[in-house]
């Protein structure tokens, strides 16, 4: 019987799939990425080949899905601590970049353009509760 994965999840970054195939693999269970090096060659792209795909085998996809569900993808502080919102109060929080500015806009056009590294992004939290996006 050929054996058959199934993909679980996508991550924009290899390393964050890197450390979800650590995860499962510590459960038993065989993990495969699909297009890791692609994306870590030029990680422009991984927009356009839908990220770095992490695979299972479809007999374990059940169980892998309840690992994953344990583990958090909230943000936390530098202590280890969830970071709180200060407007309601919640810890339902993502870590995001953004280009909502004349300066970061047109800091990532040139680094685009003239492929310089690191682009200036400005890094922000957003809440999930009340969707409000503050600084840390």
């Amino acid at each position: 019987m050929e054996e058959t994965f199934k993909t679980l999840a996508t991550f924009q970054y290899s390393s964050e799939a890197h450390i979800i195939k650590g995860k499962l693999e510590s459960e038993g269970i065989q993990v495969f990425l699909f297009d890791d090096f692609t994306v870590d060659v030029d990680p422009l792209i991984s927009n356009a080949i839908d990220g770095v795909k992490l695979k299972v085998l479809y007999e374990d996809i059940e169980r892998a899905q309840v690992i994953l569900k344990t583990i958090s993808n909230y943000s936390l502080d530098d202590t280890g601590d969830r970071v709180v919102c200060p407007k309601c109060g919640e810890n339902h929080i993502y870590f995001l970049s953004t280009i909502k500015d004349f300066k970061s806009l047109f800091w990532f056009l040139f680094g685009f353009i003239f492929t310089v590294l690191p682009f200036y992004t400005k890094y922000t939290y957003r809440c999930e509760n009340c969707k409000t996006e503050f600084n840390s």
